[in-house]
């Protein structure tokens, strides 16, 4: 499927209603990313306190906790599918709203969990329940926010408005990492596996009561209300199929350096490299400072030279660059000055792809599946990219030995992405 949709709705959108929906949409994608970003940060903890029965190994607890990771990434394209088909049908906003409820329902609970010394058994299903219906939240929640940004942005300012999602994962992930580092620095070993790592979750109600507020103001967008009015187009399947695959395709080089330089390497660095939960932490924190500070930029960029060429020089230099990054972080010659720029400088890399990428994804869907498609193509590859990421990194390095599978992985990716990206046609400004 080529990009089928240039141009702007024949309906004036007025300012007020595209600041609105920018806020509506982006906050709940910063809630969604500060939680999947505490739970990576405190994947080790989680470990200990929910998948580490009598006898059980700590590298084995963590992959446990890494599969439960996996497999709220693996219900998102089901909750893509579900709630892009509504969001379709019957509106942006509703669904929006729905998806914003689960999210917030199960982040907060999850704080209010048994553990296994509680509950045995019982606590890592409890705990694999709720990250299902977080993916599911998840999976319904890109399409709809990106849709509702794109859709009423003003003319030549879809990248800069679709930049605004990937802008709130890096401050959610960010949030996280900030929340997580205090509560390491305040509290003693002790506190924060026995309560401490309940705090993180549990905050997550006041902005996600905020984040529905919004979405109860916000109107339905242009796009679709005047598609609603007219007899639907709806694309061939088999159309809509290729165009998914092909767009799971031109991200999945910024789904896994993304996950991999952002959230999981602090726990690699932690378990492979002798790091502290401190080090690990700050590594994670300035790998997101670079990342958010490219990600406005370059959407803004890409509407004046096109998604294309900004997006292909990041998923060129993560293939490029990802191993002598990693080499770099385990020379004991370096500074942790250096190390910490290195770190910086791969998460903004990491932007150039994450900034075009909502918009690109957008353009490629018109109004009829934009919600689904977009959204399926987004879930698919961050289900098999970022949410396994920890569980074949992890494992991989248990297996081999090898420090140097994150970098692998990375540049793989990265190298497929760039191939993918290639065959983009744009138009500039668009």
């Amino acid at each position: 499927m080529t990009v089928p949709v240039r141009g702007t709705p024949s309906r004036a959108v007025r300012p007020e209603h595209s600041r609105g929906a920018l806020f509506a949409g982006s906050v709940g994608n910063f809630i969604e990313w500060y939680e999947f970003g505490v739970y990576g940060y405190l994947a080790t903890v989680i470990a200990a306190r929910f998948f580490t029965p009598e006898g059980g190994s700590e590298a084995e607890a963590l992959v446990r906790t890494y599969a439960s990771f996996a497999l709220a990434f693996f219900f998102r394209p089901v909750g893509a599918a579900l709630f892009g088909r509504l969001g379709d049908r019957v509106g942006r906003r509703p669904v929006l709203v729905t998806v914003i409820v689960l999210m917030t329902a199960a982040t907060t609970l999850i704080g209010a969990l048994p553990t296994y010394a509680t509950a045995g058994a019982l606590a890592p299903w409890l705990l694999t329940f709720l990250r299902v219906l977080q993916g599911l939240s998840a999976g319904g929640e890109f399409g709809g926010a990106v849709s509702v940004m794109t859709e009423f942005a003003p003319p030549g300012r879809r990248g800069l408005y679709g930049s605004w999602q990937s802008f709130t994962v890096a401050l959610g992930l960010l949030a996280g990492a900030a929340v997580a580092a205090v509560l390491a620095t305040v509290l003693t070993a002790s506190q924060l596996a026995d309560w401490g790592w309940r705090l993180p979750f549990l905050l997550t109600l006041p902005p996600g009561l905020g984040a529905l507020w919004l979405r109860l103001r916000l109107d339905e967008t242009p796009s679709f209300r005047e598609e609603r009015e007219r007899e639907p187009r709806r694309p061939p399947g088999g159309e809509v199929a290729r165009a998914i695959a092909l767009g799971a395709a031109r991200i999945m080089g910024w789904a896994a350096a993304g996950y991999t330089f952002l959230v999981v390497l602090p726990s690699c660095l932690q378990n492979s490299l002798d790091a502290t939960f401190r080090q690990a932490l700050l590594a994670a924190v300035l790998a997101n400072l670079g990342f958010a500070a490219t990600i406005v930029p370059a959407g803004l960029l890409s509407d004046r030279v096109g998604r294309r060429p900004v997006m292909l020089t990041g998923a060129v230099l993560v293939a490029v660059l990802a191993i002598p990054l990693l080499d770099l972080l385990q020379d004991g010659g370096t500074s942790n000055a250096v190390k910490g720029a290195a770190v910086c400088a791969a998460g903004a890399v990491v932007g150039l792809m994450a900034g075009p990428g909502p918009a690109m994804l957008s353009e490629m869907f018109p109004t009829s599946v934009r919600y689904t498609g977009l959204g399926l193509a987004y879930s698919l590859s961050n289900a098999v990219f970022s949410g396994c990421a920890g569980l074949i990194i992890t494992k991989t390095i248990e297996r081999t030995g090898s420090v140097d599978v994150p970098a692998y992985y990375a540049a793989a990716a990265c190298a497929v992405s760039a191939l993918a990206l290639a065959t983009l046609r744009e138009e500039k400004g668009s």
